[in-house]
């Protein structure tokens, strides 16, 4: 008896990464009889020690289960159910946790999967970090990669489409999947870490990882680590000269996790978060991170915005801000609307290619990197395909990513 598995709807290996969110799956019987009845099957899953852990689901609305019995039609037709990582047991290899489907007991098919989510940086193993800086490493292939773009990207010239509006939360959401997208083609099992900058993150700023800065702020790495070949702009290196003192500090930022999210239950209120604390973490660095038109050149940028992605994703599940058509889930400025591209159905910059003032003169990087896990933003992304993240409207709105500590439900 033949089983075909499908996840995220599809065949492909690079489907095979599950999130806090459901994601769907379809089982059927191939070249059965169709003159016999119904099968019935089993599906659960199996972990290595300390692996990631599924949840299954027989409709995206339902209890979450460790099994489902499910009944297969001896024609062929798919049957759907729905699969998830459990809130708090991500992977930390890839294809560490594996579907199994029985049968009376008897194992008809498996198929081994990962729980790919974003985790605090300090918090990785050293298997993790790795993949994760040599993916990197290899997007910016000594200057000649495509890291190039994302560093075009977010210059001076197009700070107006990233920053001091309410565009600023759903274009960064925009530009770190973009990123995450292009690392995954690299490795899939590669999630982008974040610097949770309100904490001492000793272990993020070693020779190992980010780097370790010294007196003049050239940043020196091991000779293992690959991004000591890192060039930007056709100059190699890293320059960051840490204001405060990484060992046992953290970053000289104003509100905390806490005191961020008490902004306010509206989003006009929460995106105050722009200034504080997510200026004051770039600018607790001498350096190319404390600059909008340089920032980008650093590393660290992307870890610290995705902390600041999870702030906003944080925010949106404590009170429930991910439906676009909500009026505090976003700040549209009615009537007078809002600057170009910070407006919920405007499309964004660079990826929907467009050019000429009001927009930068250039749209480096094409549209925004497709992903098999998950077919939302498209690629020309809206600012309202940014906010319901996890599918919680709707769920082909899922962007196939999330966060160690904020759960899907």
């Amino acid at each position: 008896m033949k089983i075909e598995l499908l996840i995220n709807d599809s065949a492909d290996t690079r489907a095979r990464y599950l999130g806090w969110a459901p994601s769907p799956c379809k089982v059927r019987l191939v070249n059965s009889p169709a003159s016999k009845g119904p099968v019935d099957i089993v599906v659960a899953s199996r972990t290595r020690a300390g692996g990631g852990q599924l949840v299954l689901f027989a409709a995206k609305t339902a209890s979450p289960a460790k099994a489902l019995n499910l009944s297969l039609p001896a024609n062929g037709d798919p049957v759907t159910f729905f699969a998830a990582g459990e809130f708090g047991h991500p992977s930390a290899a890839d294809h560490d946790v594996t579907l199994v489907i029985t049968r009376h007991g008897s194992v008809l098919a498996t198929m081994p999967v990962m729980v790919r989510i974003r985790k605090d940086a300090t918090k990785l193993t050293a298997g993790e970090r790795n993949r994760f800086i040599a993916a990197l490493a290899k997007l910016n292939d000594k200057g000649h990669g495509l890291f190039k773009d994302f560093r075009d990207m977010h210059t001076q010239v197009s700070s107006p489409q990233a920053h001091g509006a309410p565009g600023f939360l759903p274009w960064h959401r925009a530009y770190l999947l973009d990123l995450e997208r292009q690392l995954q083609l690299i490795d899939a099992s590669v999630a982008l870490p974040y610097w949770r900058f309100d904490q001492p993150a000793a272990a993020l700023f070693t020779k190992d990882f980010l780097g370790e800065s010294d007196t003049l702020g050239t940043v020196r790495f091991s000779a293992s680590n690959p991004l000591q070949f890192w060039v930007t702009d056709g100059v190699p290196g890293i320059k960051r000269r840490p204001l405060f003192n990484v060992a046992n500090q953290a970053a000289n930022v104003q509100n905390d996790e806490n005191a961020t999210l008490a902004f306010g239950s509206a989003f006009a209120a929460f995106r105050e978060l722009e200034g504080d604390p997510h200026g004051s973490a770039h600018v607790s660095f001498g350096g190319s991170i404390s600059s909008i038109p340089t920032a980008a050149k650093d590393p660290l940028f992307f870890l610290l915005h995705a902390n600041v992605d999870r702030l906003w994703a944080k925010w949106q599940k404590v009170n429930g801000r991910f439906d676009p058509a909500q009026a505090d889930a976003f700040d549209s400025q009615l009537p007078a609307g809002n600057p170009v591209g910070h407006n919920l159905e405007d499309t964004m910059w660079p990826w929907n290619g467009v050019t000429g003032s009001p927009r930068p003169p250039t749209a480096p990087g094409g549209p925004m990197a497709a992903s098999v896990c998950a077919a939302a933003p498209g690629p020309a992304p809206r600012v309202r395909d940014c906010l319901d993240y996890l599918g919680r409207v709707r769920a082909e709105a899922r962007l196939g990513f999330g966060y160690d500590d904020v759960p899907y439900a």
